[in-house]
């Protein structure tokens, strides 16, 4: 009788061989079947945790009431109240399989995700998985960093919409998971799960969110946390400025000039390129020179500043992007605040080049050095030039460069941490109250004359 073989493996899911199917111990095959039963015990053990806490999710109680016993009775632990590193991932991987099939039954009903199945205040069996996960997070019965990856998972799976009302709930409990316990295991998560919100968003129709999540991140991290302080000091280069590179006849100044001053920009966005090719840097003080003799050649008169109501601008709070149409040209020569635009940036560009770098030869050479104090001097007497309160405008901005200095050399020395600590009050100790001398006179002086007199008489 020929011998029973099994059948060639299916790839339509696992297979369980019967006892009678399965190979002799010296062939290869047990280590396939190991394999197998070895995953449809991790399915299993998974589902049997998922169906723990779908019915501790449907009970009305606190978390700290029953958290703590649906973990026991899903995981087993091997101690009571702290799971190990193979236990903490087989929960984890339950909870974010379980949070995916809870996001995924709130998009077929056709609910908000956090309003899912939401028939009171704290309904939403969402809601009341974050709250239980976040329990055992902060008590230390499971892995600090395990809420805030539950917390990236329902982001990713969320829509814009959704994502709002997901990140109020994080808001709602930043306190804790500001707290240190778990801030140290998640904060990086927590980042991540921020940014690439940032770039889901757009920044014209998703303004007030995208604050939202900026401030919180600067309520989350501390002052010095160096994921936002551009170590490397890249320049955003994508914000390209674009011009006429034709002459049209309509133009009422010289199209080289027009093309001179708006191909400054150029230098200005990426002031490192400039500054390591000497070709580049030529061509930037040779157009630099023809814009600044061109604004000392047409000064601004006082009426030029009140036309264009300069004083009220201390209460404005939106940036300009200038046009670059050659036909605006002529008004924003006439326009005192377009050249302290222009002026400003070229002092920025100049504090770059001046600022030390980590070596020697990353500092400006020394005839490019004296081009730099040359140009600034003229571009500072032409701030002072434009009207109203051209001193003062000076004084701000020279006051705000040397304060960047300090910015400068706080990150080249690797952004030390600069917050206090603040002093824990320790109580005093309630002291024996201390017994009054007694003196013959009622006090000290009067004892002491009364001595002196008796040995004096």
């Amino acid at each position: 009788m020929a011998e029973l073989t099994p059948p060639p493996p299916s790839t339509a899911g696992l297979r369980i061989l019967l006892s009678k199917d399965r190979p002799p111990a010296s062939s290869a095959a047990p280590a396939t079947t190991t394999a197998a039963a070895a995953a449809v015990s991790s399915h299993t053990d998974r589902d049997r945790i998922i169906g723990v806490f779908r019915d501790a999710l449907s009970r009305t109680e606190s978390p700290e009431v029953f958290a703590l016993q649906a973990v026991q009775d899903a995981i087993k632990p091997q101690k009571q109240t702290v799971l190990v590193l193979e236990e903490n991932q087989s929960l984890e991987n339950a909870l974010r399989k379980l949070l995916q099939e809870l996001a995924s039954s709130a998009v077929q009903s056709g609910r908000r995700i956090m309003q899912y199945g939401n028939n009171g205040e704290n309904d939403c069996p969402i809601t009341r998985l974050l709250d239980i996960v976040l329990y055992l997070c902060e008590r230390g019965h499971v892995e600090g960093g395990m809420v805030f990856q539950l917390l990236e998972d329902l982001t990713e799976m969320s829509t814009i919409k959704d994502c709002k009302d997901v990140f109020g709930y994080i808001e709602s409990k930043q306190d804790v998971l500001g707290k240190q316990e778990l801030f140290g295991r998640g904060k990086l998560v927590m980042l991540r799960t921020c940014n690439q919100l940032l770039r889901r968003l757009s920044k014209a129709n998703d303004v007030v969110f995208c604050g939202r999540i900026i401030m919180f991140l600067a309520h989350f991290f501390p002052l010095s946390e160096r994921s936002a302080l551009n170590i490397k000091g890249v320049f955003n280069t994508s914000n390209e400025t674009k011009y006429e590179k034709d002459a049209t006849d309509e133009i009422s100044v010289d199209f080289n000039f027009y093309k001179t001053l708006w191909s400054l920009q150029e230098h200005f966005s990426n002031p490192a390129l400039t500054a390591a090719n000497l070709t580049k840097w030529q061509k930037f003080a040779s157009d630099l020179m023809v814009v600044l003799s061109t604004f000392e050649a047409q000064p601004l008169s006082d009426d030029d500043g009140k036309l264009n109501n300069l004083d009220q601008e201390e209460d404005a709070a939106f940036n300009i992007k200038y046009l670059t149409s050659s036909k605006l040209m002529g008004l924003e020569l006439k326009d005192p605040s377009f050249r302290r635009h222009i002026l400003v940036q070229c002092l920025i560009f100049f504090d770059f080049l001046k600022a030390p770098g980590k070596t020697d030869k990353e500092g400006p050479t020394g005839s490019m050095k004296e081009e730099i104090d040359s140009c600034e001097e003229r571009v500072k007497k032409l701030l002072e030039m434009i009207p109203p309160k051209g001193k003062e405008f000076l004084q701000s901005i020279e006051h705000i460069l040397d304060r960047e200095k300090n910015w400068v050399w706080w990150k080249r020395d690797g952004c030390p941490a600069f917050e206090r600590q603040s002093f824990e009050k320790k109580p005093a100790q309630a002291g024996v109250r201390k017994r009054k001398p007694r003196w013959r006179l009622g006090n000290k002086e009067l004892a002491q004359l009364w001595k002196w007199a008796e040995q004096n008489p």
